[in-house]
């Protein structure tokens, strides 16, 4: 099944080579297995659990304790952001 992965700041280095689109290439359509599940997406993209910081399929958080089972269905969005600080 296809979904669309969004990687935000720092980031988007994890999208896989030559799939980068949209205006600041920071995205792409990618096949996954019907089942997959958002955290079972973010560790295909070698991604560490500590630059997850914010993670929302389709708009909606998902908290870390539900990503591993929460279920991505065709057509899904999976947007990431990393810890921000400042002020």
């Amino acid at each position: 099944m296809k979904i669309r992965v969004k990687l935000f700041a720092s980031l988007e280095t994890y999208l896989p080579p030559g799939t980068a689109e949209g205006a600041t290439g920071n995205e792409a359509d990618m096949d996954v297995a019907d089942g997959a599940t958002a955290g079972g997406v973010l560790k295909s993209l070698n991604m560490p659990g500590e630059v997850c910081h914010l993670v929302l399929v389709n708009g909606f958080y998902i908290a870390p304790s539900e990503r591993d089972e929460k279920a991505l269905t065709e057509g899904d969005h999976l947007a990431v952001w990393p810890p921000v600080a400042g002020g």
